[in-house]
């Protein structure tokens, strides 16, 4: 391959690709240094209380670890969805008498 086509190459690459993140980053640092404050929101503690947002942020693997520990018959054959239902019930129970005690 000549000389000249692999610069040429070269060039484009620089232009197509790397330019466009050098821009976005100097954009993007600019935007950081204007805002005031935390970058993400903090987690509200109603994300580790309720059930049900804490079931849907897990996956299938957790859920079932989950089901384990709960000690739920049948679990490893059934669906994410009903699996859910079945868990969600469960910690509703659980956390139903804890309260009356």
């Amino acid at each position: 391959m000549p000389q000249a086509l692999v610069e040429l190459y070269g060039l484009l690459a620089v232009l197509v690709v790397l330019m466009p993140e050098w821009i976005a980053d100097g954009a993007l640092w600019g935007w950081r240094m204007q805002r005031r404050g935390v970058d993400l929101a903090l987690v509200r503690t109603d994300w580790h209380e309720l059930p049900e947002l804490r079931l849907a942020a897990m996956g299938l693997a957790e859920l079932r670890l989950l089901a384990h520990d709960l000690r739920l018959p049948g679990y490893a054959c059934e669906s994410r969805e009903r699996l859910n239902r079945r868990l969600l019930r469960r910690l509703q129970r659980r956390g139903a008498g804890r309260k009356a005690l």
